[in-house]
């Protein structure tokens, strides 16, 4: 390939590597474009809100949050339902909240029942990997798989703002 790898390091100021890559001589054409994985609709641009993404797992949080700011959502993000409780007392503007059901010390199901006696008209949608929750859940709350895929995630949303709207 004829390129190089060149690393530099010092104490206090971090690391920094530098991937030197030979142009290509080759002509790529584009024979057409890779299909979108979610389809934009007006009613989507519309709908733009602002989300609560719960989970205390923060690698999730953050591919949730960067994920639906990708799709123009403003989010805010934490890692428990006691944080979560507070964005909304503090008055922060909230369209809907996307939580994880399986958390220490309040579950995405407390948590939604918590925000709702704040705010009786706040979507929540649980997002779990179990496939059942226990008995006696909630069941008018929407829920969404785990792991879920972009568009299933916009379509979740979409029906939840369309509900609270409607």
């Amino acid at each position: 390939m004829n390129g190089s790898l060149r690393l530099e390091s010092s104490p206090g100021c971090g690391t920094r590597a530098s991937l030197w890559l030979p142009v290509s001589e080759h002509v790529v054409r584009i024979v057409q474009d890779a299909p979108a994985l979610v389809e934009r609709h007006d009613d989507e641009v519309q709908a733009r809100a602002t989300i609560l993404v719960v989970d205390d797992d923060p690698l999730i949080a953050t591919s949730t949050a960067y994920l639906l700011e990708d799709l123009g959502h403003e989010v805010v993000e934490v890692g428990s339902g006691a944080a979560a409780l507070e964005v909304l007392k503090n008055g922060k503007r909230v369209d809907l909240i996307l939580t994880d059901y399986s958390m220490p010390r309040m579950t995405g199901l407390e948590l939604a029942h918590a925000a709702r006696a704040l705010r009786p008209d706040l979507p929540v949608i649980l997002a779990t990997g179990y496939a059942e929750l226990p008995e006696g859940a909630d069941s008018n709350i929407p829920r969404i798989r785990k792991p879920y895929l972009q568009n299933q995630l916009v379509a979740e949303i979409r029906k939840a703002l369309h509900h609270q709207a409607g």
